[in-house]
């Protein structure tokens, strides 16, 4: 009689929480197939074209920086032998 007492509770639990997460991928589901507008082939196109040049600009910044700092440091630490 206990044990019914408890596993009632805790399966009626469980299914209330099963029941939210497949209301939630039916919600999901719905939102990206009717309610998310996607890009079109040339926008997104666009869109890769400018990531990639902005990646490119600023790993070009950082080995530029990286470049710098480490002749710096190369410098400080030779004058510190002579």
């Amino acid at each position: 009689m206990i044990r019914v007492r408890i596993l009632v509770p805790v399966l009626y639990k469980q299914i209330i929480i099963m029941a939210a997460v497949v209301e939630y991928i039916k919600e999901s589901y719905i939102e990206l197939t009717q309610k998310v507008t996607w890009p079109t082939w040339r926008e997104l196109q666009s869109s890769a074209v400018l990531v990639l040049i902005a990646a490119l600009i600023i790993a070009a910044i950082i080995f530029g920086m990286d470049r710098i700092i480490g002749f710096l440091i190369t410098y400080f630490y030779s004058s510190l032998n002579k």
